[in-house]
C-alpha cells in the first residue's frame, strides 16, 4: 500500500520538474509536429486494431493503461476486453459503469474517471476532450438524460469513426462525435455546461490554448472535470524525446504549479488539482522497462468559469457586438 501524500508533497517535488514545462529549448524533446503525429498515429492504430497499446512496449504482453488491440483471434479479443475492464476498474469505474456501455467503446484508456467528479445533472450539455471510443461520453449521456446532450471531440479520424459506430450500438441519440483538435474546438461559444477529459490534455503542445478554448465554449458557471497525469519529477531526456512516451501520457505531462498557472490565466476560478496517491498502482504497468510513477502521478483537475466576467474583460461574442455597434 502506498503512503498517502499531500498536494504540497507533489508541488515540492515538481519544483525540479518545471524545466520540462517550458519549450524544449535544448532540443531534448520532440517538436510540436512530431508530438502530434506520434499521438495521432498511435491512437489510429488502437482504433483500427493495428497497435497493441498506447503505452509501453508494443511487443510486450498487454499490461498497460491502454486497450489490447487483439489481432483477429476470438480468444485474444476476449482477453483484450477483459484486460480493458480490469484496467478501467483500477481507474475508478464501477461495475455498473462497465455494464452500461455496449460495443467496444471502453478501450481501457485513461488515468481516471472524470464522470465521477463531474456532478452531472439532467439536461446538462457536456463536452469530452479527446473522446476516443466514446466510453465517457456514453456514461455522461446516462447522467444528463434525454434533455441533455454530449459532444465528443477527437483529432483522430479512425477514433471518431469508431465512436460513431458505438453511438449506433448504444442507441445514444443525444451523443455526437466531431473531428477536431482540443486547441481549436469545433464548438460554439458558451454552449456547454461541463467539460470532461481523460488523460488527453497532457498530449497537447499548447496547453494554455486548451484551457482558453475550454473557457470560451463553457457557459458562465460551467466547469472543468478532468483526469490527467501531472509531472512530479524531471523526466530523463530519452523519455522526453521518445515518441512512444509522448503518446503514452508521460512525456507531455506538466507540473501542478504550471497547470494551476495555465488554468488561472485562462480566467477560471476555484482551481483545484488533486493527485491520486494510489495511481502508482496502474502507472507502474505502463512501461515494462522503467517505473513511470517516479515521474508522473494521476490527478483530477477541476475549475469553474465565473458566472460573471471580471471588469475589463469580454467574451468574443460581446466583443463582436461592440465592434458592430461602433461600425454603425
Amino acid at each position: 500500500m502506498s503512503e498517502k501524500r499531500s498536494t504540497a508533497d507533489f508541488d515540492s517535488e515538481a519544483n525540479d520538474a518545471d524545466v520540462n514545462d517550458a519549450a524544449d529549448a535544448d532540443g531534448g524533446g520532440l517538436d510540436a509536429s512530431e508530438q502530434r503525429t506520434a499521438v495521432r498515429d498511435r491512437y489510429a492504430g488502437i482504433a483500427t486494431g493495428s497497435s497493441a497499446s498506447c503505452c509501453g512496449d508494443e511487443d510486450a504482453e498487454p499490461a498497460s493503461c491502454c486497450g489490447d488491440a487483439a489481432a483477429g483471434e476470438e480468444s485474444t479479443a476476449e482477453s483484450g476486453l477483459d484486460a480493458d475492464a480490469d484496467r478501467s476498474r483500477k481507474l475508478g469505474y464501477s461495475e455498473d459503469d462497465l455494464a452500461a456501455v455496449d460495443g467496444d467503446a471502453n478501450l481501457g484508456l485513461g488515468c481516471g474517471n472524470p464522470t465521477a467528479i463531474a456532478s452531472l445533472e439532467q439536461g446538462d450539455a457536456v463536452l469530452d476532450l479527446g473522446s476516443g471510443g466514446g466510453f465517457d461520453c456514453f456514461l455522461a449521456a446516462r447522467e444528463v438524460g434525454p434533455d441533455g446532450r454530449v459532444i465528443g471531440v477527437d483529432m483522430t479520424p479512425e477514433m471518431v469513426e469508431k465512436a460513431r459506430a458505438n453511438t449506433e450500438e448504444n442507441d445514444a441519440e443525444t451523443v455526437e462525435f466531431r473531428l477536431g483538435e482540443i486547441e481549436h474546438l469545433p464548438v460554439a461559444d458558451a454552449s456547454v455546461d461541463v467539460i470532461l477529459s481523460n488523460c488527453v490534455v497532457n498530449f497537447s503542445t499548447d496547453k494554455p490554448q486548451v484551457f482558453r478554448e475550454a473557457h470560451r465554449v463553457l457557459r458562465p458557471g460551467g466547469r472543468l472535470a478532468i483526469s490527467d497525469v501531472v509531472l512530479t519529477s524531471e523526466l530523463p531526456d530519452d523519455v522526453r524525446a521518445d515518441p512512444e512516451s509522448v503518446s503514452a501520457c508521460v512525456a507531455g505531462a506538466a507540473s501542478i504549479p504550471a497547470l494551476e498557472e495555465m488554468v488561472t490565466e485562462a480566467r477560471f476560478a476555484d482551481v483545484s488539482i488533486e493527485p491520486k496517491d494510489d495511481s502508482d498502482e496502474f502507472i507502474r504497468e505502463w512501461d515494462p522497462e522503467r517505473d513511470l510513477s517516479d515521474y508522473v502521478v494521476a490527478a483530477t483537475i477541476e475549475a469553474e468559469k465565473p458566472s460573471t466576467q471580471p471588469a475589463g474583460t469580454a467574451t468574443s461574442e460581446t466583443a463582436e457586438n461592440d465592434t458592430a455597434e461602433e461600425a454603425r
